[in-house]
């Protein structure tokens, strides 16, 4: 986060980021999560996408009073009126449509336009008891939110589609690291590059996810996602898929993700 201080370092805040759409990002999100608190860690996912998917995808409605745009714009000063709890240890500040609005009124406001949300997480954990992970479910764009997202992360995670044009897609978004680390926030840290939607009964998302280890290396995680319809599923029903199906292969490979962070001690 910024010099503005922080009340607890140990926080991992994690931006989940990826400027193409339909990822995997906000199913990531809800579920490495929902993992996370099922682990006993204390976790908390910002909605900062004003098509709100990481909040209907656990069962709430976009907060009307106050809503998210109006805690960055400081127009409400007390972030402890937003979050939700979903399930014991995660809870959630959902997301609003008028968050379509931040490219514009953000940067209208006397403070830094992009450090809202930095600003936001530093007065919130200021007044709650600390979080051991914050997840920042950004927007499939490199907009003022999800620079905003950059610049309060510790960490950045890059889920990529096993598809033709992953890699011309990582290369955008790597490009956009670089420049936040230089301009923004020196200490943002890639988490890693997590590849979603893979189908082990083709060869393209075979040759996919070698190319993308060849080019990257240690920085792609060990665990892939598979395309499967549990995980299509739960969000209809407002839950995780650990909850909503806990023995199906998308269930299976979002706990395998979550016991090769909790072995990497991320």
């Amino acid at each position: 986060m910024s010099e503005e201080t922080p009340t607890n370092s140990q926080t991992k805040i994690i931006a989940v980021a990826n400027q193409k759409g339909g990822v995997g990002k906000t199913t990531t999100v809800i579920n490495l999560a929902a993992n996370l608190a099922t682990s006993e860690k204390r976790t908390l996912i910002v909605d900062l996408d004003p098509q709100c998917n990481a909040s209907s995808g656990l069962g709430f409605e976009p907060t009307e009073e106050p809503t998210l745009l109006e805690v960055l714009l400081e127009e409400s000063d007390d972030p402890t009126l937003l979050p939700f709890e979903t399930i014991p240890g995660l809870e959630v500040i959902t997301g609003s449509p008028d968050l379509v609005g931040a490219e514009k009124l953000l940067p209208e406001g006397k403070k830094d336009p992009l450090k809202a949300v930095d600003r936001m997480l530093n007065r919130l954990q200021s007044r709650v008891d600390p979080y051991d992970f914050i997840f920042l479910d950004c927007p499939p764009s490199l907009g003022m939110l999800t620079l905003n997202a950059f610049t309060a992360a510790t960490d950045l995670m890059i889920p990529v589609q096993a598809e033709y044009f992953a890699l011309e897609g990582l290369t955008s978004i790597m490009e956009s690291l670089e420049v936040a680390q230089t301009r923004m926030n020196k200490g943002l840290n890639l988490y890693g590059i997590l590849i979603t939607m893979m189908d082990l009964r083709t060869n393209l998302s075979r040759q996919v996810e070698s190319e993308i280890r060849k080019h990257y290396g240690k920085k792609v995680f060990k665990t892939t996602i598979p395309r499967n319809v549990r995980l299509s599923e739960a969000p209809s029903h407002a839950l995780p898929v650990t909850l909503y199906d806990f023995w199906s292969n998308g269930a299976k490979a979002y706990m395998e993700l979550t016991k090769e962070i909790m072995r990497n001690g991320s």
